[in-house]
């Protein structure tokens, strides 16, 4: 009986730790700490029923990935997908330690959420969902432990719910000390002037400093966007007072091109009067070759693992600015940098959400406001800071942007744990 063989996708885990294998490798790593990085320090599965509108009582699955924290508290998003899987937990999680080290956060690196299509449930069910999740997970998460925030499908509103909910388990008066065991809340309720837009400007600000580097500016130069929605709409947003130009858009709902640009906030309110981007221009555009169209800037914003060895040779665009966690395998990088296109890499593209996070965290651990214009700053010069750490570590090991970051990120984190030595 004949048998085919079929292309095995690489797992986002897989692709993580090759990285890491990787930067290890050109920076020598210290084995010891090369040990305790390559796994995660906690696992949590946690299974919860809620009833739902009908009456009917359904059980759902949630995971939170804890992978490192000895830089401090766990961070990062809970998502809401049907993708979610211990798997995905754990690269993400493991992206986040990096991440967070990168941008020289007092944090560590976790991820979770709940494996469900958000679209599916009423907003009623979404927040009952939402609260017994975070019952559930119970002391797994805190202020000083373990920070969740918004992540896919989830939003400031959830972040509300998970701190109303975390809080209401605490006595009266620790409960205002406990504020801050979610960031990306609403201004309203303890939230940071500007989270919302930190992870696109943060995309942008690499991509001015990209453009900086050389000797070029944005003004004119033609982008693509996967994923339109806050990532994606924000760079989108930022790019356009950079004066670029925005040609194609693909999400779930469609693929959309326009050679002659097209106005971002337009489109905004075009996908909010009709839950989709189709129709959006009279241009019938093949998704498969959305990769392929001639332009000079992409911003994957959407999930991981969409540029592979089978669409990263047809792209002609100069720079991949990777606003979503690993959307590039390992696979299409070696294409993609075999052929001249630079990346600006995840853990340092898109930092600016967990910046922004910091920045919220520490507003609701002191009790202040700050303002729009004093976020903006402080985002601008952290992120500004990190690329150039990455392009000088770049050209110190004469490797590539993403190994840099790597190498950047592990050196502070082997420190800390040369330091600090190992308990007992």
């Amino acid at each position: 009986m004949a048998t085919t063989t079929k292309v095995r996708k690489t797992g986002m885990y897989e692709n993580v730790m090759r990285q890491f294998e990787r930067a290890a490798g050109v920076m020598n790593l210290d084995p010891s700490v090369k040990k305790i990085l390559a796994i995660t320090n906690n696992e949590i599965v946690v299974h919860f029923p809620v009833k739902m509108d009908n009456g009917d009582v359904q059980v759902f699955t949630g995971y939170r990935v804890q992978h490192n924290n000895a830089l401090g508290p766990y961070k990062g998003g809970l998502r809401y997908h049907e993708t979610v899987d211990l798997d995905a937990a754990r690269a993400l999680a493991t992206w986040m330690t990096w991440k967070t080290s990168l941008a020289g956060l007092p944090y560590g690196g976790g991820k979770g959420g709940i494996q469900i299509d958000p679209k599916k449930f009423s907003q009623a069910e979404l927040e009952r969902i939402t609260r017994r999740f975070t019952y559930a997970l119970g002391d797994n998460i805190g202020p000083e432990h373990d920070i969740p925030a918004p992540d896919v499908n989830t939003n400031a509103q959830m972040m509300a719910w998970i701190a109303d909910t975390y809080m209401s388990t605490k006595s009266p008066a620790e409960r205002s000390k406990n504020q801050h065991v979610v960031t990306g809340k609403p201004v309203g309720s303890g939230g940071l002037e500007g989270r919302d837009r930190a992870t696109g400007f943060g995309v942008v600000v690499t991509l001015e400093a990209w453009a900086k580097l050389r000797n070029t500016t944005l003004e004119g130069k033609k982008y693509i966007v996967q994923g339109f929605g806050n990532v994606g709409y924000w760079t989108a947003h930022f790019m356009n007072k950079n004066g670029a130009v925005l040609v194609g858009v693909q999400d779930a709902t469609g693929t959309i091109y326009n050679p002659d640009g097209m106005d971002p906030e337009d489109l905004l309110q075009y996908q909010k009067d009709n839950a989709t981007i189709h129709g959006y221009t009279d241009h019938d555009f093949d998704g498969s070759k959305f990769f392929g169209i001639d332009c000079d800037i992409i911003v994957p914003a959407a999930l991981g693992n969409q540029i592979t060895e089978e669409n990263a040779g047809n792209i002609k665009a100069r720079v991949i600015a990777e606003g979503a966690n690993g959307p590039t395998d390992t696979e299409g990088e070696a294409i993609l940098l075999a052929n001249g296109v630079e990346i600006i890499p995840d853990i340092l593209c898109n930092s600016g959400g967990v910046i922004g996070s910091y920045y919220e965290w520490l507003q609701n651990r002191n009790g202040e406001i700050w303002t729009m214009d004093d976020v903006i700053t402080k985002l601008r010069k952290k992120l500004e800071d990190a690329f150039d750490k990455v392009v000088h570590t770049s050209e110190e090991y004469k490797t590539d942007w993403r190994t840099a970051a790597y190498i950047v990120a592990l050196t502070r984190i082997e420190m800390a744990y040369q330091q600090r030595g190992i308990f007992p």
